[in-house]
């Protein structure tokens, strides 16, 4: 370890919790991994891989893999929640006993809780001492990528200064760069947003529609995000930055993105169940459709991509009519006064 290491928990086991757990091991820190299958954990600590996910990539020895959180949480410098967010809530619970007094939390977890359709640092808020230190790490990020050591960069958005330069301080190195910002909204939202954009441009290459369909998605898509991010007090340099425009550009168009597959996937004729159950992972676009058309909904404002992939995804609409309609709507000016 190096003389500026730390302890750090990384609880989630999968894609990006290990890849995150590679890149903090390769910065000198002691590394946790914690995940839920006793056997599953075993299996990485005997063989030094996480092999569902990334076959042939060695991990590190300074990362020890555990079914345990008490053993994780135990001396931690850090702890770092790295779950779908569908699994937040219970999770956060999970690990909240074992915090230290006045312990931050730093999260990996893109989309809204369940239900309530809060953003994650609201839920994290609501469970924490008023004040207590907590962090989002966003942005472009492919985890295969990240496990490789590929160029990367994200944003680590926190809510006191000295806890978020202390995570970003602990992940950026090598070939990896973090970047902090204060808009934790900005942040959430934009990685949330880019899932349900993504699904439409999916759809859209899925139907062979061209390059110049899937670049005015993007943009249009963009547009929608931004007037979401105003209305609920997100600064628009956050999202037109990495946690924004940077990872709308990357899932909209990289293959590796779980929502651009389920696109792809409903825009051949597959249905929802079907592709889902295809990619085999979690695909966040489909809870986030729900949440974004939702707050569009109670904010008043005119977001007819979101509107489109929610009815595909939750009203059985045809892709093929939605994206029809889509291009049948009136014309206007790009930016109304």
């Amino acid at each position: 370890m190096t003389a500026n290491a730390s302890r750090i928990a990384v609880l989630g086991a999968g894609s990006w919790g290990t890849a995150l757990a590679m890149q903090l091991a390769r910065n000198g820190h002691k590394v946790m991994l914690w995940g839920r299958n006793p056997q599953y954990m075993s299996d990485i600590e005997r063989t030094r891989n996480n092999a569902r996910f990334f076959p042939g990539l060695r991990l590190a020895d300074s990362i020890k893999a555990t079914a345990s959180v008490a053993e994780a949480m135990a001396g931690a410098d850090h702890v770092l929640l790295v779950v779908p967010s569908h699994a937040f809530r219970e999770s956060l619970d999970a690990l909240i006993p074992h915090l230290g007094p006045g312990q931050g939390i730093a999260w990996a977890c893109k989309g809204f809780e369940p239900g309530s359709g809060r953003l994650l640092h609201e839920v994290v808020a609501a469970q924490l001492q008023a004040g207590s230190p907590m962090a989002v790490i966003t942005g472009p990020s492919f985890a295969v990528e990240v496990a490789r050591n590929l160029p990367t960069a994200v944003t680590v958005a926190g809510n006191t200064e000295a806890f978020t330069e202390s995570v970003a301080r602990t992940l950026h190195g090598g070939s990896f760069r973090a970047y902090t910002s204060k808009d934790m909204v900005g942040a959430e939202l934009g990685g949330a947003v880019k899932n349900v954009l993504a699904v439409a441009a999916g759809i859209s290459d899925g139907m062979d529609l061209g390059d110049n369909a899937r670049a005015a998605l993007v943009t249009r898509g963009l547009a929608e995000m931004m007037r979401l991010g105003v209305a609920m007090g997100a600064l628009t340099e956050t999202l037109m930055g990495l946690a924004g425009m940077g990872d709308l550009v990357l899932t909209c168009t990289g293959d590796l993105s779980r929502n651009r597959r389920l696109g792809l996937a409903l825009g051949r004729g597959l249905g929802v169940k079907a592709a889902v159950a295809e990619i085999g992972q979690v695909v966040e676009g489909v809870g986030s459709s729900a949440e974004v058309w939702r707050l569009a909904q109670a904010h008043g404002l005119s977001m007819p991509i979101s509107r489109q992939v929610y009815g595909i995804i939750h009203q059985g609409w045809d892709p093929v009519e939605s994206l029809s309609h889509l291009l049948a709507r009136e014309q206007k000016p790009e930016h109304p006064a």
